[in-house]
């Protein structure tokens, strides 16, 4: 018998009475970590709160797939078709500096272009963009705004603890677990914690080879999912630079990344993953990875990067300089839960706060071309990996 997806409705979030008062202080937090960036961040500008290093803004291609099921055809699977994107590869910190010292979690921040229909940002509804920032792991080591406060905190002053040895990450897991004194015993942040470790000990490996999740659940049309960036099998067996060693150079991902662009193209699956029980498959809790056998991910779109040179500096320039939000999406794919909701707000502040620190303009792109300069076809036809296929928790 097949799965019965559940159909979204607008109850299957919850209200948290406190959630207004608990986002402006995360917005502050953030906002003076960025301002406080641009002197201690050793870049001379000022960074992201999170993912703040990127690997290589790339080109590429989006594919929406015909002959979908009426259940994965939603929104803009909808209508089968071809549409240019930017991708941004991001270590996952908030911190830059050498590859060693960011840990293994990257993120996946796509951008596609001429999608029809207002999107959920009220300050810029037409721009025709639809972003993910998809992260390399299917949970996240929070579930809520309250808990965020305690968390983001950690994680800004992460580098302070461990530079402590031992006592200092005993001093780093205590806090996290405890709420840094707040939280009831009974109330403790174990779920979170076990998350983050989970997190932690993802092995380095070439950000082409990692699978990539929306971290929470967005709205699929009539139905509750959460999106999957997963490598092609094909592409992935091409791949030579697989395992990294971070203790071997101070940069060793974007090297990588730059140097199997510049030999091959490479494909990625855009997967849905429909929920079918919300007990199993929770919208507010993010720490539970969705079983793939109540409800495997199913490819509605493929994601194609030609061949292309990203070496050039101003590569990264062009990278900073962009915006990506799960928010920039049509109301039929609207982030779910109060931690994605958290995001809409964070992320554009974060977003506005630094462009203007950088003294960039902040300006939505209406091409790839736009940002990278019209593109050398020669490069641009990727060849065709394989096509849909059975299936086997990423910034501003």
């Amino acid at each position: 018998m097949a799965a019965q997806f559940v159909p979204y409705t607008p109850d299957v979030e919850d209200d948290d009475p406190h959630f207004d008062q608990n986002l402006q202080t995360v917005i502050e937090k953030t906002e003076n970590y960025i301002i406080e960036s641009l002197k201690a961040g050793s870049t001379g500008r000022a960074l992201r709160d999170a993912h703040a290093k990127g690997y290589g803004l790339v080109r590429g291609q989006v594919e929406i797939l015909a002959g979908l099921t009426p259940e994965y055809a939603q929104g803009i699977y909808a209508t089968p078709g071809t549409h240019d994107a930017l991708i941004r590869f991001s270590n996952g910190s908030p911190h830059a500096g050498a590859d060693a010292r960011l840990g293994s979690a990257t993120g996946l921040a796509l951008k596609i272009f001429d999608i029809n229909g207002p999107t959920l940002l009220e300050d810029e509804p037409d721009t025709g963009t639809f972003d993910y920032a998809n992260i390399n792991a299917p949970i996240f080591f929070c579930n809520t705004v309250e808990h965020y406060l305690f968390i983001q905190e950690l994680f800004l002053n992460a580098p302070t603890y461990f530079s402590q040895g031992r006592p200092g990450a005993h001093r780093f897991f205590t806090e996290f677990v405890t709420g840094k004194g707040t939280l009831d015993q009974d109330d403790w942040a174990w779920d979170e914690f076990l998350a983050f470790l989970r997190l932690s000990k993802i092995p380095p490996v070439n950000v082409l080879l990692s699978s990539y999740w929306t971290m929470g659940a967005v709205r699929h049309g009539d139905y509750i999912a959460k999106v999957r960036i997963a490598p092609d099998p094909l592409s992935a067996a091409a791949v030579v630079r697989r395992a990294i060693d971070p203790a071997s150079a101070s940069e060793v991902f974007r090297p990588a990344l730059q140097a199997e662009l510049q030999e091959r193209p490479y494909a990625f699956d855009i997967q849905v993953q429909l929920c079918t029980d919300l007990e199993r498959m929770p919208v507010e809790d993010t720490t539970v990875e969705w079983p793939e056998q109540l409800s495997p991910s199913v490819t509605v779109a493929k994601l194609r990067l030609p061949q292309q040179d990203i070496s050039d500096p101003e590569n990264l320039e062009k990278m900073d300089a962009l915006s990506f939000t799960p928010w920039r999406v049509t109301a039929e794919h609207a982030p779910l839960g109060n931690i994605m909701r958290a995001r809409k707000e964070v992320y554009r502040r974060s977003s506005i706060e630094r462009h203007k620190l950088n003294q960039q303009p902040r300006k939505e792109p209406r091409s790839a071309d736009e940002v990278l300069g019209p593109a050398h076809h020669s490069d641009d036809a990727p060849t065709k990996a394989a096509g849909p296929h059975s299936p086997m928790p990423s910034t501003a």
